[in-house]
């Protein structure tokens, strides 16, 4: 009960603005948060870019949680349905991308193989588009298998801006076979249709 309490306080003095209620509050919570989302997505990074996320929503929109009378409740339920957004979103990323890696010759006929060839065709040519720090972000991860604290190391970044390449990366290669490849949507294998 106490931490309940202790937290809609703090809450009140985020919502006027003062940093150091709120680094108490983010200390209150943090470590409850972050197992919370990582028994949730199963994924370190995940659970950490979903706590630093929820709480920098906290901060930006603290004008408008004045109305919230159990802080806690309302913390862990953004926090959820910040992880499910990003678990759904990944999902759809990876499945896109490693399916378009995976079409082979084998088993794949006429029309189809033609397209096979053209997405794969059609997602280097996204990859060359991208700027060279996002390529760089993409290559590492999505190609070497590097996970974002590694490619914050090798490249000397932060793991948060390892992810917003990423994130970007993956949109302008959406948008690109989108916009330049639009066929390629109907000959494609079904699960392609529903990313764009």
């Amino acid at each position: 009960m106490q931490h309940s309490i202790n937290g809609n306080e703090l809450l009140l003095k985020v919502i006027a603005g003062d940093e150091t209620a709120f680094e108490q509050l983010f200390n209150l919570y943090k470590n409850k948060l972050y197992s919370f989302i990582y028994n949730l997505s199963g994924n370190a990074t995940v659970a950490e870019d979903v706590l630093q996320e929820t709480f920098l929503k906290i901060w930006r929109d603290r004008n408008q949680l004045t109305g919230i009378e159990n802080f806690n409740a309302y913390l862990y339920r953004m926090a959820q349905n910040q992880a499910i957004n990003v678990l759904r979103r990944q999902s759809r990323e990876a499945l896109l991308l490693n399916e378009v890696r995976r079409l082979a010759p084998e088993g794949v006929q006429g029309d189809e193989w033609l397209a096979a060839k053209e997405v794969q065709t059609a997602l280097q040519q996204a990859i060359d588009q991208l700027p060279p720090q996002q390529r760089k972000v993409y290559q590492l991860g999505q190609e070497q298998g590097l996970t974002y604290e590694q490619i914050a190391q090798t490249l000397n970044i932060s793991p948060s801006t390892v992810r917003n390449h990423m994130v970007q990366a993956l949109k302008a290669i959406r948008e690109y076979i989108a916009r330049y490849y639009p066929a390629l949507l109907i000959y494609a294998a079904p699960w392609l249709t529903g990313l764009f």
